[in-house]
């Protein structure tokens, strides 16, 4: 397994956010979390970046190695574990081509960041034409492209992806997930929380179906389309 996590817990103050989830992703797979509003998608996602604390009695592997021994910092510089938060969080005051180098600060295998940007370019070759442009100018599907690009830029094996579709118009949302698909081929394990259910299912090969802190549901995405409790709750019926 690339990572495994088991028993994870997390509060916000005495809030209990996460009680006890446990899942694990192999290299290479595409798996999804769905789950309503406020059922801990995000705060999964945090804990695995070490953003918020794991409390005690948590577990969570990367490759062999303790995932809670590490920074934020280093879960990305040294883990290569890069997160596209939900908003995108992009310095907006640097253009594109300033968020995608800025990614590769720790980074110091030249010839390999110049490969990766000539492939960002080339997945998305949008911000090509808008290398030079502000990223608080450009539309929201441009933005998303450059918060997804500047994860790649990272040297990333792992990348976590916080509501990829919000604010997409559908075309755009195809394109993004297109994109995705492209990067997860070219070797990159993809975890994702996604509130469009249907759209994380077809996109993913394993699902996880997270209500208040837990997991309740697990399988196939294909298997999880046709369930019939995920069709009430999360598919309109």
């Amino acid at each position: 397994m690339q990572l495994t996590v088991e028993n994870l817990h997390v509060s916000y103050g005495q809030i209990k956010a996460l009680h006890g989830l446990g899942f694990s992703i192999v290299q290479g797979e595409i798996v999804c979390i769905i789950g309503a509003n406020g059922a801990g998608k995000s705060t999964t996602l945090r804990a695995i970046s070490r953003l918020v604390d794991a409390e005690k009695g948590s577990h969570m592997v990367f490759e062999g190695k303790d995932l809670l021994k590490f920074q934020p910092d280093k879960v990305v510089s040294e883990l290569g574990i890069s997160h596209v938060p939900e908003g995108r969080r992009l310095f907006g005051n640097l253009t594109v081509m300033e968020n995608l180098q800025l990614a590769t600060f720790a980074r110091r295998d030249r010839a390999l960041i110049k490969e990766n940007l000539e492939t960002v370019f080339e997945i998305f070759p949008r911000l090509l034409e808008r290398e030079s442009q502000l990223s608080a100018t450009l539309s929201g599907g441009e933005q998303q492209m450059l918060a997804v690009g500047r994860a790649y830029m990272t040297g990333r094996k792992m990348m976590l992806l916080d509501e990829p579709s919000m604010g997409l118009a559908p075309l755009m949302m195809l394109s993004m997930f297109d994109a995705l698909k492209e990067i997860n081929r070219a070797g990159t394990t993809i975890l994702l929380v996604e509130q469009n259910a249907r759209l994380a299912l077809k996109f993913a090969q394993r699902g996880y179906v997270i209500e208040n802190g837990r997991i309740v549901l697990e399988g196939e995405s294909r298997a999880l389309l046709e369930n019939p409790d995920v069709k009430k709750a999360y598919l309109g019926g």
